[in-house]
């Protein structure tokens, strides 16, 4: 493992060499020492300096010199170059008797001169008066005097010429000397304060740099090899002294390289370059200035607004998606942060609002679930539907799919998920007491039933206020549809209306004599009575149905319930319902079959008849084939319409004693459809042997 990482540093490391800048010419060497010597400056080799004026001697112990003096930075950006310059001095004795001197000189040969805005000339000492001049004379002699009668502190925290302070003093020189010369000379020879400060110094120094606290008045001179009275002095520089003008005009001596410009240094004397805006190098290499990243300077926001692009010398802020605008001064518009929190924002609440609402759902279905009866019913063999599951069953509950509508409520056309075919009858009304009731009451009733020739509960639904009854559904209508279409076939025969007659008989039968405990229909009429595909006939609709208990016979009714033209008259003026009721309505079903007229029908002449007085009145004279709606096929069929049509009469009796039992009725119905039957098959076997 560790070998493999030594061998990617080795193969990583020319790549990191080669991506980092150099200020050198190739083949240069770069630094003296711990000092870096960028082009147009050179060591070892003349070549790799600019010219004479720019190759500067790194000696043996890797000190780099500018002529004598030690040189301690190179910025070829500033154009400045910081060397070391020793401080004069002068020093007495308590006799005011001379010890030690020294007196500095100095001269700069090329294209360099003293930076007369980072350097500072000062005087240190009591008895102090020091003096600057060039060697040209070309200005007159700066003095700066130094008195101080008592030891004072030197602290950076006050430089000279602060008021009240005293021991030290500084002045300015003039711009564009390359030349310079400061001595020292004293009053009294330091005897009047020869006890705290003997000598007496002058130098000039990088403002930057000094501090005054190094310059104590107790201070000597010290020699040796580090020069510790040295201060660091700025020496400005210039390719040469010529304009931009004279120097462009000489392409081969030009000084700048490629995406570099010419400019003049404060001093006004000669030219120095800088790399164009948006670069950054050696701008004294040919190819030394190299596009800079904006985007990735430290400390630097580029871009008022965006995101940041660098570009060949400049940079781009492009405006977040819904901005527009230069991203440096600042984008217009509503950008994509914001956009994009709005909708999140807007997405959370949705989201909030759903989960609310889901969780209110399940909390109502649940509510519903419980205050129906949830728990009982449980209990029961019964199948409990989602309100979902029946929205999506009928489409929720679309008027296409509506198969009926009574004052009960509606019945819906369904197809469940496993392509079951239902019938959800769906109450209604504000009353949910007592829809409740109702419901209760018909799932009471349904849930004891179980004949081919009733209507099957497939289930309910509780999650909704008011209870779903989820019935099989009927495919052929009902009775009263085909009675009174005259387009319908199926009662075109007299076999098929005894067949249906016999159906309905059998099944009220089994609610007055089989069922436990008995049960009243109550609202036995031909749109209660449904034909499926192979049309069975089969009851529905026990909404207005009740319960008799052992013993009893009848039931007093809160209030009437059925329909008129079929409700038992005699129901109608005592209130009772017995299962006589039942026999009345069923006959008014039996004269509907018979005549193919509604119980409260028009005559032709317009008048409004009662059909059960005239089909009575019909069969008193003789005259019920006149009113049958359809035609008898023989003699036999006569007799069964005359005996189907007396039994209709004797269920009509307005007396409920006097009228047949659903089982009388029954069995009557069973035994000419049965006779009917043996007629039919007989007459196919002879035609068949003939």
């Amino acid at each position: 493992m560790w070998v493999f990482l030594l061998m990617m540093l080795l193969l990583l490391w020319p790549v990191a060499a080669s991506t980092a800048r150099s200020d050198v010419k190739p083949g240069c060497q770069e630094k003296c020492g711990n000092v870096s010597v960028p082009y147009p400056f050179g060591i070892l080799e003349p070549s790799c300096a600019m010219n004479d004026y720019f190759f500067l001697n790194c000696s043996s112990n890797d000190e780099l010199l500018f002529g004598t003096m030690r040189m301690r930075d190179i910025s070829e950006l500033e154009g400045t170059v910081t060397v070391g310059i020793p401080a004069a001095f002068s020093c007495y004795d308590k006799k005011g008797i001379q010890t030690d001197s020294f007196s500095q000189s100095m001269i700069l040969v090329g294209p360099f001169m003293f930076s007369n805005t980072r350097n500072i000339f000062t005087a240190i000492g009591c008895d102090t008066s020091a003096q600057v001049t060039n060697f040209e004379f070309t200005y007159g002699a700066v003095r700066c005097l130094s008195i101080c009668t008592e030891y004072v502190e030197m602290s950076d925290a006050y430089p000279c010429g602060f008021p009240l302070r005293s021991g030290c003093c500084q002045t300015s020189i003039p711009k564009g000397l390359n030349s310079l010369s400061y001595s020292l000379s004293t009053y009294y020879g330091y005897a009047n304060v020869s006890d705290f400060n003997h000598c007496g110094f002058a130098f000039l120094a990088d403002k930057s740099s000094l501090k005054i606290s190094d310059w104590p008045l107790s201070r000597t001179p010290k020699y040796g090899k580090d020069e510790t009275d040295a201060t660091d002095v700025v020496i400005e520089w210039v390719v040469e002294n010529k304009t931009c003008e004279q120097a462009k005009a000489n392409t081969s001596a030009y000084a700048c390289g490629t995406n570099a410009y010419c400019t003049y240094p404060e001093s006004g004397q000669g030219y120095r370059c800088s790399c164009n805006e948006g670069f950054e190098g050696n701008p004294y290499l040919k190819e030394g200035c190299q596009d800079k990243d904006e985007c990735k300077v430290e400390g630097k926001k580029p871009c008022q607004e965006g995101t940041c692009e660098n570009t060949i010398g400049n940079y781009k802020c492009r405006c977040l998606i819904g901005k527009y605008g230069d991203g440096k001064i600042g984008c217009k518009g509503v950008g994509i942060i914001t956009i994009i929190s709005a909708v999140a924002a807007s997405f959370f609440l949705v989201i909030i609002c759903m989960l609310l609402y889901i969780n209110y759902t399940k909390r109502r279905k649940e509510k519903n679930f419980k205050e129906n009866g949830g728990k009982f019913l449980k209990s029961q063999r019964v199948r409990f539907f989602s309100e979902a599951e029946l929205v999506k069953a009928t489409n929720n509950y679309a008027e296409d799919q509506k198969l009926g509508e009574g004052g009960f409520g509606s019945v819906h056309k369904g197809v469940l998920a496993d392509n079951t075919l239902v019938a959800v009858k769906k109450f209604k009304g504000v009353d949910k007491a007592q829809m409740n009731e109702e419901f209760q009451k018909e799932i009471g009733i349904v849930s004891q039933v179980n004949h081919k020739n009733v209507v099957k509960l497939l289930g309910l639904c509780l999650e909704t206020k008011v209870p779903l009854l989820v019935y099989e559904l009927i495919s052929n209508g009902t009775l009263f549809k085909h009675i009174h279409d005259k387009g319908s076939q199926i009662l075109a025969s007299w076999s098929n209306r005894l067949r249906i007659a016999s159906e309905i008989a059998l099944a009220l039968n089994y609610l007055h004599s089989l069922a436990d405990p008995p049960i009243i229909h109550g609202d036995v009429k031909s749109v209660n009575i449904l034909l499926d595909n192979k049309y069975t006939a089969k009851i529905a609709d026990f909404g207005a149905s009740v319960l008799i208990s052992p013993g009893q016979t009848n039931i007093l009714a809160e209030k009437i319930q059925g329909t008129l033209g079929y409700l038992d008259p005699e129901y109608l003026m005592t209130g009772l319902l017995t299962v006589q009721s039942d026999v009345y309505s069923f006959g008014v079903v039996l004269v509907e079959l018979l005549t193919g007229e509604k119980p409260n029908s028009i005559s032709s002449s317009g008048e409004k008849r009662n059909i059960i007085q005239h089909f009575i009145s019909a069969l008193g004279t003789e005259n019920l084939f006149k009113i049958l709606d359809f035609q008898a096929a023989d003699e036999g069929e006569m007799d069964e319409i005359e005996v189907v049509a007396e039994l209709a009469k004797s269920c009509l009796n307005s007396i409920g004693v006097n009228r047949p039992t659903m089982k009388q009725v029954s069995d009557e119905l069973a035994k000419l459809h049965e006779h009917t039957q043996k007629s039919w098959t007989q007459q196919n076997s002879d035609e068949t042997d003939y």
